[in-house]
C-alpha cells in the first residue's frame, strides 16, 4: 500500500520520539493510586483539542468540548482540581505511559491493540467513522478507494480502519491531525478522507453539498485510558461512568453533539 506523508522529517521525528517514549515505559511508567492523586491535589488529563465537538479550544484558547466537560466532572467527582494537557493522536498514549498525564479523556477508541498498552474504562462516548469525500468522486465501498487520493489523521482510529479496508496500492496521505486532513480535502489535495461524522458535519457546514458521506468504516466506542496496574483508579472511573451516563454525560452529549448518549456495549 502506497503511503504519502506531508512532512517526512516530521514523521520520522514523531516516530522516533514515540519509540523512545514507549521504550521508557519500563523505567518511567508507574501505577498511581487514588491516595497519590489526593496527595497531589490535581488530576492531569490528556485531551485532544483538534477533534470537535469532543475536543476543541474555546475563544479564550482553553480546552473545551465534550471531553473537557467529562474531564472536569471526573476531577470534581474525585475531589481534585483539573489540569487539562493538550495531546495529539500519535503522542497521547506515550504521554500516559511516561507519566506526563494521569489519564486520558482523549476520544481514544477501544481496540485490542491499544488494550495491550493501556487499561480502558467502560465506554464514555462513541463516534462513527466514515469515508467522506467529493460528491463527484465515485466511491461507494472500500474497493473503490484505489482510484483516489485518500487523506487521514496519522495514528488515529480512522487511519487504522482505513489502512485495513483500503485495497493494496491505495494512495493514503497521512496528516498531523483531523484539521489538516479536513483542509486537504477542502483544498483539493485529496479526494476523500477518513473521519468521524462530527468532522464531516463541520465540512458540510462550510462547503454545503460539495462533499458527502461515502460509506461507514466503523463504529468506535471510546474509553478513558489509564496506565496498567491502576485497578483502584479504574474502579473509581468505571463507577463515575456508570453514575453519570444517564444524567450529566447525556446532558453533555446533547450539548455538544445534539443527540442523546448512544447505546453502548457496556
Amino acid at each position: 500500500m502506497k503511503t504519502i506523508t506531508t512532512s517526512p522529517t516530521r514523521r520520522l521525528l514523531v516516530s522516533a520520539l514515540a519509540a523512545l517514549s514507549l521504550g521508557a515505559v519500563a523505567l518511567g511508567a508507574q501505577a498511581q493510586s487514588l491516595a497519590d492523586l489526593k496527595k497531589k491535589g490535581e488530576l492531569t488529563v490528556g485531551m485532544l483539542v483538534d477533534f470537535p465537538p469532543y475536543g476543541t479550544l474555546n475563544s479564550a484558547n482553553q480546552p473545551d468540548g465534550y471531553d473537557a466537560d467529562v474531564a472536569k466532572l471526573l476531577a470534581k467527582e474525585l475531589g481534585l482540581k483539573v489540569n487539562i494537557v493538550p495531546v495529539t493522536g500519535p503522542n497521547r498514549i506515550p504521554f500516559l505511559l511516561t507519566n506526563k498525564v494521569d489519564l486520558l479523556v482523549a476520544s481514544l477508541a477501544v481496540t485490542p491493540e491499544r488494550a495491550k498498552q493501556v487499561q480502558f474504562s467502560k465506554p464514555y462516548a462513541a463516534a462513527t467513522i466514515v469515508v467522506y469525500g467529493s460528491s463527484k468522486a465515485a466511491i461507494k465501498s472500500a474497493a473503490d478507494l484505489k482510484s483516489f487520493r485518500i487523506g487521514v489523521a496519522r495514528a488515529s482510529t480512522q487511519d487504522i480502519s482505513l489502512t485495513a479496508a483500503a485495497p493494496a496500492g491505495t494512495e493514503i496521505r497521512r496528516f498531523d491531525d483531523d484539521a489538516s486532513a479536513m483542509q486537504a480535502l477542502m483544498s483539493g489535495q485529496v479526494d476523500a478522507i477518513g473521519c468521524s461524522t462530527t468532522v464531516a458535519a463541520q465540512i458540510a457546514q462550510r462547503a454545503g453539498n460539495a462533499f458527502e458521506n461515502k460509506f461507514v468504516l466503523r463504529q468506535q466506542e471510546m474509553g478513558i485510558a489509564l496506565r496498567p496496574g491502576q485497578e483502584e483508579l479504574l474502579k473509581a472511573v468505571n463507577a463515575f461512568v456508570d453514575k453519570h451516563r444517564a444524567s450529566e454525560l447525556n446532558a453533555y452529549y446533547k450539548k455538544w453533539l445534539g443527540t442523546d448518549f448512544p447505546s453502548l456495549s457496556q
